[in-house]
């Protein structure tokens, strides 16, 4: 989006500065008057555009930041999900260890009669 956005205002801004360059041309005026008023108005548009550029930054750090926290976020749920699935293995692990240390002994028992 941000992309076809700063596309989308260079093409204004140029196109703006075509507009008043041609305007300014074809207007009746002296040739050093001329050139000072192509001049201011490529000063206008570069600072225009200049600010535009800014905002654009801005908005992409603004996006980057936004994705950034949300991986972030992304990566502290995931770990604290895995150390809570191994909790349950640890549990279910000892559990089954229980169990086989019960049959073992019920076995040893058995052959012992």
């Amino acid at each position: 989006m941000s992309d076809r956005l700063g596309s989308t205002l260079a093409a204004l801004v140029a196109g703006a500065a075509i507009g008043v360059g041609i305007g300014i041309l074809f207007a009746p005026d002296e040739g050093k008057k001329t050139r000072k008023k192509i001049r201011r108005s490529f000063d206008e548009s570069k600072d225009e555009l200049s600010h535009k550029i800014d905002d654009l930054k801005k908005q992409v750090r603004h996006a980057v930041s936004r994705k950034s926290d949300s991986l972030e976020d992304g990566i502290e749920d995931f770990i604290n999900s895995a150390g809570k699935k191994r909790d349950e293995v640890i549990s279910a692990l000892e559990l089954k260890l229980a169990e086989l240390k019960k049959q073992g002994k019920e076995l040893a028992e058995s052959a012992k009669k």
